[in-house]
């Protein structure tokens, strides 16, 4: 139980046995105070009945751990309880009441500050700045005796639904007689606040209250929908409020002394220290006795402005730097607020190093490109950053203005100069409160601090807006619409007059990455149509252009490009639109409307490299710092591109890369600046069509656009892997467990609620699936089938069975022609339209079984060999069922590749079902080929793997024999003479064995088979992840490298080949501490099919918790098996390797080629 569960529980026990009322809860009371003061530094402790130090002896004392005795449990003799004293009275009494009597004022003149507490209701005591006794802060549980001991009956539920913000009061207590010095502290104070704020939000529901949501609605183009929405609103309005607080709290320091300890800090007075209307008119409100006012809210203002008034301003100060006050206060304060709102939101804070490159870099392109002498501090230079957040690029942007006017030579009138650009040509837009009211606060400080203020009074202001960026650059047609408050109708006035006026020469900034679950923007019409267009042209149906930054760079194009005759942009972003096939057309445009890019490759991206360089070390996210560690999981880069040309010109544009790699790139990226020439460094790009017009450098053959594509070399479409989306309820690893499972689900006197006990994937529902509707229609339509559990491919070298049941929806996706496809003798050739990283492995699977869509990361494409020949349909009969009419096989080739075989003298009829064979498996041969991989690995991201063809029928069938072989090794249920069956090889035998630690016998009923090293656990969604688990890497022993010489006689092979193929050391694979596999060659753990490391990922899903039972002896000596399968293929990667070069020596020309 938590410490308020306990609290309840407890004082209900004691009143049920008829204790005294008053002191029988003392024990609770200690308890429930000792658990919050252990969470503080320094320890509070509570002390029931301290001794007598002048004014009686009071129910308790408030001490912090350096008043104890080191190993004694009383404080010091003569210590004053730091934190005050505390009274008690029964449930009955008031708190109130019990604060005003004279013990307690004789406790306070004695102890300075005292708790008082009636159980249910909690009073702090103590002096105002005047010396007066006051009541600093209260709290309630529950308003009478009688709703107290209701709440204390349900321990549990009453917790839950208080415990937060009576721990946060008791923080508060405990924590009062400290001074408040560094930014971490007042953050937490003020977040604590706000909390009880945002708790006292949510408790009514007013009209004013909508009618302040609505009014934000209208003037944001946005709406808070369903629960989250509701939150989101009136969490950011509370953020928004505290933010205001503070930012006015600080330019109220700004006109008074730091030593002046007399001045008073009055919120309601805040107002006049913001340059805001929209904020001005919040305070306003809830500071007057109207609707907002009966929120209370005003009352935690007032505790706010007293701990602003606890502040050591000459200490905190000290420590509170401007340029990083988002970084050390505001994150700090939203962790503290609403952490999982914070999360959700994102990253406000952009490092330093980066907001200082870009802003550098523009400047540089100003001069250089633009011909603009004086750079950002030239007056004609126009700046918009439309996701501006808490204004770090604008800050910048006023500071390099100020830079340059310094250089020119510094007069008494540059501050000057620099507030006239933050109120007319340095703009930002934000859609968010609370940030931007940071944002004004950073501008604000930085203009007093150079003696340049906004003057108190007017109507000078940054020319910072809140407003949605997305919207409003095109005159209304229809008539100006009103907003519901003037403050806010004034404020989209004037953003839209930047957007439909103001001559912008340079946007640039951090765009937002995705939304916030719960507010949805106004539609943006055709904003991302031209981005779009012609995707379908391409092979593109799923894309993925609706991600926030790519409006964002729609907006910045457009209003460049289409609206000015030159300009600049620069953005930091998710890197996807570098090469991402979905982005083709948005490279295309840019290319088109700009003259010179250059992109700066940041990497860090989780899923594409595993945030690591590519030789291993760590490569976090440039957003990564020592305050937030995780930064962001996706890759990012910086694209600074210049527009200079008239629409008459038809200049090539100019492309250049490069990018930066490891933990220190922030820094190099910042170096970079000072580089003798600037085109050292990178590397100049010829985008072209038939590679999707990438940004990124193409590591492809010179003739890998001639080769076919995989879909070219084939007659049907391919079709996608089975898609379960059922939380693997559909699959199992054993057969048996998978039909009773069914069995349970087809047998109707198993209720629907005893089937979600016993297999609750089952009876889970998910997208587009009710559960319990797919459970009734499938007993009235269907009934079990044993034949429908089929052996499919899970992931490479793992598979599994699953339940194929076509009605109803039970799977996601079950693809109907691919399972009529599925027959005696049909294999399938299976790919992916492209891989999503680097390196990714060998390309293809090949094999005469279902598999699950991601079997290969991240979708897989099937290419049978064959189809049957089409029949009429009949009922739930298909087209291509073979069985029931009897119909021929088609070989699965189209005509240009029946074509192709006929120049080669290889003659086959369409109908012959051999025919697609060779250059199926021809394909897999070159897609297991090192070198292949290695050649065109940036290709292979863009699109279909592309076939060099053999120009000679000889050359083909070698190479369609040595994909056979690969195929062989790959089909892990049929036995491979030497590998997995007969007398082993050689060089096979030492691999992969299992073992005991300590040289014994494999005891398996004694958990000697359990996998607990630590391989795999349940993520998020019940996804299970990967973990580091156990290897030991070693050399081979004496023994083991006398085997794989033994071996080399039958491979053709010289031992540093061997060695080469196999990698130089092997690792010892641990299940657990007592078993482990032996020897498994480096590169043998380390293979890669289609973007997962073979051994590891089958080990991930094997962990003990995850698979509920220990390895069977089988599936233990299975990973030997595996090994030694992998290690096979590796050895015949010379031959791959020489078959790819003779192919790509000798090819084919393809129809159409060039």
């Amino acid at each position: 139980m938590d410490a308020l569960e306990t609290y309840f529980a407890e004082l209900s026990a004691n009143r049920t046995a008829g204790a005294v009322p008053e002191t029988s809860g003392y024990g609770a009371l200690q308890s429930l105070l000792n658990e919050v003061g252990h969470k503080l530094k320094p320890h509070v402790r509570c002390v029931i009945n301290p001794a007598n130090q002048g004014a009686g002896i009071p129910d308790g004392g408030l001490y912090v751990a350096n008043q104890f005795e080191k190993q004694s449990g009383a404080p010091l003799p003569g210590q004053l309880p730091a934190r005050g004293a505390i009274e008690v009275k029964p449930a009955s009494d008031s708190a109130a009441a019990v604060a005003e009597s004279e013990q307690v004022r004789k406790y306070l003149e004695h102890y300075r500050q005292v708790l008082v507490t009636t159980y249910r209701e909690f009073v702090l005591v103590g002096y105002d700045a005047e010396g007066e006794r006051t009541a600093l802060e209260r709290f309630s549980l529950a308003e009478t005796e009688v709703g107290f001991w209701v709440l204390a009956s349900t321990p549990r539920k009453s917790a839950a639904a208080h415990g937060e913000r009576l721990s946060e009061f008791l923080k508060r207590a405990l924590l009062r007689q400290s001074q408040i010095v560094s930014p971490q502290e007042l953050a937490w104070f003020l977040a604590s606040y706000a909390r009880e704020a945002r708790a006292r939000a949510e408790e009514r529901d007013l009209p004013n209250w909508n009618n302040t949501r609505v009014g934000l609605e209208e003037a944001l183009g946005m709406s808070f929908s369903g629960e989250k929405g509701e939150h989101f609103f009136r969490s950011t309005l509370v953020q928004t409020l505290f933010y205001g607080l503070f930012a006015a709290w600080v330019f109220w320091a700004e006109h008074h002394e730091l030593t002046d300890v007399r001045a008073r800090f009055d919120w309601r007075s805040a107002a006049q220290y913001l340059h805001i209307p929209i904020l001005q008119k919040l305070f306003y409100d809830f500071s007057q006795p109207g609707p907002l006012g009966a929120l209370r809210i005003d009352e935690v203002l007032d505790w706010a402005a007293e701990a602003l008034n606890r502040v050591d301003r000459a200490s905190f100060f000290a420590t509170f730097e401007l340029n990083h006050a988002v970084q050390y206060f505001y994150e700090p304060f939203l962790e503290a607020f609403d952490p999982e709102l914070r999360k959700e939101l994102g990253v406000w804070y952009t490092p330093p190093e980066i907001v200082q490159y870009m802003v550098a870099r523009v400047d540089q392109v100003l001069r250089s490109e633009l011909g603009v002498a004086d750079g950002l501090a030239d007056p004609s230079v126009v700046v918009l950053d439309p996701c501006c957040g808490t204004g770090a690029y604008l800050v910048e942007v006023l500071g390099k203005i100020a830079e340059t006017l310094r250089e020119k030579g510094d007069d008494a009138l540059i501050a000057h100069d620099l507030k006239q650009a933050a109120m007319s040509r340095i703009y930002g837009f934000e859609i968010l409160p609370a940030p931007f009211v940071v944002s004004h606060l950073q501008i604000g400080m930085l203009l007093h601090r150079l003696g340049a203020p906004f003057t108190d009074g007017t109507d000078e202001r940054a020319s910072v807006y809140l407003t949605n960026a997305l919207t409003g650059w095109d005159p209304p047609t229809a008539p100006k619409q009103h907003l519901l408050f003037t403050e806010m109708e004034e404020e989209r006035d004037k953003a839209q007059a930047v957007k439909q006026h103001a001559p912008i020469l340079v946007i640039l900034g951090n765009p937002p990455y995705n939304g916030f679950a719960g507010v949805s923007t106004e539609e943006e019409g055709d904003l991302l149509t031209p981005y779009k267009a012609g995707l379908r042209d391409w092979g593109i149906t799923k894309n993925y252009l609706d991600d926030l930054y790519v409006r964002f760079l729609r907006i910045a194009e457009r209003r460049i490009v289409d609206h000015a005759s030159k300009g600049v942009v620069c953005f930091i972003s998710n890197f996807s639109y570098l090469g991402h096939p979905s982005y083709v057309t948005v490279r295309e445009r840019l290319l088109t409307g700009f003259d010179k890019l250059w992109f700066d490759c940041l990497n860090g991206d989780s899923r594409e490299t595993g945030k690591l360089t590519p030789t291993g070390e760590p490569d976090p996210s440039v957003f990564s710092t020592q305050k937030n560690r995780e930064g962001i999981r996706v890759g990012t880069a910086i694209g600074l591109m210049v527009r200079h040309r008239s629409e008459s010109s038809i200049a090539k544009p100019q492309v250049l890369f490069r990018e930066f790699w490891g933990a220190t790139k922030r820094q190099r990226l910042l170096d970079s600046l000072s580089s003798q020439r600037e085109g050292d460094a990178y590397q100049m790009l010829e985008p072209i069509r038939e590679q999707r017009y990438s940004f990124r450098p193409a590591t492809a053959h010179p003739d890998f656009g001639s080769w076919p594509r995989l879909p070219d070399i084939v007659r049907a479409p391919a079709s996608l892997g089975l898609n379960e989306n059922r939380g693997q309820a559909l699959l199992a690893t054993d057969g048996a467990t998978l039909e009773d499972r069914f069995r349970h689900y087809f047998d109707e006197s198993v209720s629907f609620d005893a089937l979600a006990a016993l297999h609750p994937g089952l009876a889970t529902d998910a997208a587009f699936f009710d559960a319990k509707a797919v459970r009734a229609r499938l007993l009235k339509e269907s009934s079990f089938d044993a034949e429908a559990i089929k052996r499919l491919w899970f992931k490479p070298f793992d598979m599994r069975w699953g339940y194929v049941e076509r009605k109803a929806g039970l799977w996601n996706r079950v693809r109907p022609d691919l399972l009529d496809a599925l027959h005696n003798g049909n294999s399938f050739l299976m790919a992916r339209c492209k891989a999503p990283k680097t390196p990714d492995g060998a390309v293809f699977l090949y094999g005469s079984r279902l598999s699950d869509q991601h079997a290969l990361q991240t979708d897989v494409y099937f290419f049978p060999e064959w189809f049957a020949s089409e029949a009429p349909r009949s009922g739930d009969q298909t087209a291509l069922d073979l069985e029931t009419h009897g119909g021929e096989r088609v070989a699965n080739l189209s005509l240009p590749s029946l074509e192709y075989l006929g120049q080669l003298g290889l003659e086959v009829s369409e109908s012959g079902q051999e025919a697609a064979s060779p250059l199926l498996t021809h394909a897999l041969a070159i897609g297991y080929s090192a070198s292949y991989v290695k050649d065109n690995s940036g290709a292979l991201r863009q699109d279909w793997p592309r076939i060099p063809l053999p120009a000679t029928a000889d050359a083909l069938l070698a190479s369609a024999d040595l994909g056979r072989r690969v195929a062989a090794l790959l089909d892990v249920e049929s036995l491979v003479d030497g590998v997995s069956s007969g007398q082993i090889r050689f060089e096979l035998r030492p691999i992969g064995s299992i073992a005991k630690a300590d040289g014994g016998q494999i005891d398996p009923g004694a958990g000697d088979l359990a996998v607990t090293a630590g391989w795999g656990h349940a993520g998020q969604g019940g996804v299970t992840m990967p973990g580091r688990g156990r290897v030991v890497e070693r050399a081979y022993t004496d023994e083991e490298l006398a085997a794989f010489r033994e071996g080399l006689a039958g491979l053709g092979l010289a031992q540093e080949q061997l060695t080469a193929c196999l990698g130089g050391t092997c690792v010892d694979v641990f299940l657990n501490e007592r078993a482990y596999w032996r020897c498994v060659p480096k590169r043998v753990w380390t293979y890669t099919i289609g973007g997962y490391q073979v051994m590891k990922k089958w080990l991930s899903y094997r962990e003990r918790p995850l698979l509920g039972r220990d390895l069977t002896v089988d599936e233990a000596r299975y990973v030997t098996e595996m090994a030694r399968r992998i290690a096979a293929i590796l050895l015949l990667e010379p031959a791959l390797d020489a078959n790819y070069e003779h192919v790509k020596a000798d090819t084919y020309a393809w129809p159409g080629s060039t």
